[in-house]
């Protein structure tokens, strides 16, 4: 939390000298007590003490006036808001390495069911869009607002050889400049793949233009490093090259996650779909906090009134 005009905090020592000085009436009062009259006169006077009670009520209004001071201080905080607009590319590698079966039934197949859900949760208000890449990279579904499109473009994938990690970067990053460029959206990649980089750009060069274009780049590494693909009749190792999708995510401002399971990758599209479907704004909370204060006062004039037939 941060404060617009911090130097009216110190009306919170104001508060503590309150604070102080009840305390020692208090004292002054139960030492007058004691000094004018017997214990058993006390209780014969006294014989029910409403104990803590007592000070309910000005310890409330107390922390009444300790949140009127902050609110005076104008109080600013970080809030989650839905973002109102966005755009999306979700970027699918459709190499041969994704029929790779160490994900049950195979890496493919929960990938497009995963991507689906991810799609099919954003906010409708979003564009969403579709690039899938083997040895070239290609626009499936443009960017739209209607999710059931790249929902369908996402079924209809197949595989193919090699895997172009640079080309999908840039080929996305054309789709995105295509979305109201008067007043384009923040836009977001998301980029999932098993492999590295086999064919078509460098990914530094890919990098480089989303760093340009302000456009971040989330990874998904996916599959487990003993994962295998039966090319040609012989089992070839296919695992995920983690330090290359680290690295273009890190570039990029983006997010990297592994997943090496249905579950996990479901959780990695799940906090994606959190983290780009809202953002964080400061603003002023003066008013919550005012109101606040306003509520607690009245809750210590009430019970107050109720306990004591008084006012604190």
């Amino acid at each position: 939390m941060r404060f617009e005009q911090p130097l009216w905090l110190w009306l919170l020592v104001l508060v503590a000298a309150l604070v102080a000085a009840y305390l020692i009436a208090q004292r002054r009062r139960t030492k007058y007590a004691v000094r004018f009259a017997t214990l058993p006169m006390l209780e014969k006077v006294a014989p029910t003490r409403p104990g803590w009670r007592r000070h309910a009520p000005a310890v409330a209004f107390l922390a009444a006036l300790t949140v009127l001071a902050i609110a005076i201080a104008r109080p600013v905080a970080d809030i989650r808001v839905p973002r109102e607009r966005a755009t999306v590319l979700v970027a699918m590698d459709v190499s041969n390495s994704m029929a790779a079966t160490d994900v049950a039934p195979n890496r493919f197949e929960v990938a497009k069911q995963a991507a689906t859900e991810f799609v099919e949760e954003l906010p409708e208000q979003f564009n969403v869009g579709l690039v899938s890449f083997a040895r070239t990279a290609t626009v499936v579904a443009p960017p739209t607002t209607d999710h059931q499109a790249t929902v369908n473009a996402i079924s209809g994938l197949q595989l193919s050889n090699s895997t172009a990690i640079g080309d999908a970067v840039l080929t996305s990053l054309q789709a995105v400049r295509g979305i109201d460029p008067e007043d384009p959206p923040p836009s977001r990649i998301v980029l999932i793949s098993d492999g590295g980089n086999t064919a078509g750009s460098p990914i530094d060069e890919a990098a480089a233009a989303a760093v340009e274009a302000g456009v971040p780049v989330s990874t998904i590494a996916y599959g487990t490093p003993e994962g295998t693909v039966n090319l040609d009749g012989r089992d070839v190792p296919v695992p995920a090259d983690t330090e290359a999708l680290q690295s273009l995510a890190d570039a990029t401002n983006g997010s990297f996650y592994s997943a090496e399971s249905d579950e996990q990758l479901r959780n990695v599209y799940s906090d994606l779909q959190s983290s780009i479907g809202w953002t964080t704004e400061s603003r002023e909370i003066t008013n919550w906090v005012a109101g606040l204060a306003l509520a607690v006062a009245l809750l210590s004039a009430l019970a107050s009134l109720l306990w004591f037939s008084r006012l604190p």
